[in-house]
């Protein structure tokens, strides 16, 4: 064998291990990835039914049909899940508005608002659970969220709200007030499912709720804003 066959074979080996090396690695970060997300899952389900208190790691780890080393494994204690947990949540209810700028049109943008957080108060019901929980509680895992980035995130939104309202595009209304109003109103059928149920006599539900609701508080809120709608 010459030297350079024997390099390029050495070479082509080389590639090949790394190769194997990288794949491993992927499969293994998928895995990963696959048990986080189901611990984190089953924990959701433990605060909302038990509170943080009441929730043990034994519990979350026979929801999620684990060893409890499994769980420590990913998470040191229970303060670190609940601050997972309500991270993922954070997250997907921060992709629902998104960067928002003037050139928008203000009835797209709240229309979209709207109906995404409806949406998800009914695919979605148990982060809207827990985030309430958490607040009424003292948002003893949320205060430095609340005090930086959630304070800095509505200001962002709000400023882009007066702007539209002093080019003409709104009425005068109170930016602030105008999300804690889309907030509150659309977790609500999130936060209080089992009394709107009860009330309309219901045991869940129905596709068609979704879309009902979405109009109805599209049409309140965008059209209190001096908007036409639709």
């Amino acid at each position: 064998m010459t030297t350079d066959t024997f390099s390029s074979k050495y070479t082509g080996e080389k590639a090949a291990n790394n190769a194997n090396g990288v794949d491993k690695q992927q499969k293994s970060g998928k895995i990963r990835e696959k048990s986080i997300e189901h611990i984190l899952s089953a924990a959701q389900h433990e605060f909302v039914i038990n509170g943080f208190k009441g929730t043990t790691i034994q519990a979350i780890a026979d929801r999620a049909g684990l060893p409890k080393a499994n769980i420590h494994y990913y998470f040191k204690n229970k303060d670190n899940l609940i601050h997972a947990v309500l991270e993922n949540i954070l997250d997907l209810w921060d992709e629902v508005l998104g960067d928002i700028s003037v050139d928008d049109d203000p009835k797209e943008v709240l229309a979209h608002f709207i109906r995404t957080k409806v949406r998800m108060s009914f695919t979605h019901p148990g982060p809207s659970k827990l985030f309430a929980m958490e607040i009424i509680q003292g948002a003893q895992h949320l205060k430095d969220y609340a005090r930086t980035y959630l304070r800095k995130w509505v200001r962002e939104k709000a400023k882009v709200f007066e702007l539209w309202i002093e080019q003409g595009k709104m009425s005068k209304v109170d930016p602030v007030h105008l999300i804690f109003l889309i907030w509150s109103s659309t977790q609500h059928y999130a936060d209080f499912e089992t009394q709107i149920l009860t009330i309309m006599n219901r045991g869940e539900y129905e596709e068609e709720d979704v879309e009902h609701i979405s109009e109805f508080l599209c049409t309140i809120i965008i059209r209190g804003c001096g908007i036409e709608y639709p």
